[in-house]
């Protein structure tokens, strides 16, 4: 099975830092890795009208707008918002 994996939180998604599983908002799941690539082709084009910026840094495509902050208690500053889509297979 191949998994287009939307994450949101206050870092990019190729950092993957211990318990990145709890920031997945949305997990599609494929049979095959043309139909999985398919579908993040088209979140990757709906991603791009949504937002201001975007990035893609190996499998990772990250996208984000500068309103889009919260309050980082532990760091005691703003932390922006992202976005990531991706695909992994099981």
């Amino acid at each position: 099975m191949y998994h287009v994996i939307y994450m949101v939180a206050d870092y990019e998604p190729w950092w993957q830092f211990e318990g990145w599983e709890e920031q997945i908002e949305q997990r599609m799941s494929y049979t095959t890795e043309n139909e999985a690539n398919e579908a993040l082709q088209a979140l990757i084009m709906k991603f791009k009208a949504m937002y201001d910026h975007e990035q893609t840094k190996e499998q990772y495509n990250v996208f984000w707008s500068d309103d889009e902050i919260v309050y980082c208690e532990a760091c005691e500053d703003d932390a922006q918002i992202y976005h990531g889509l991706f695909i992994i297979k099981d």
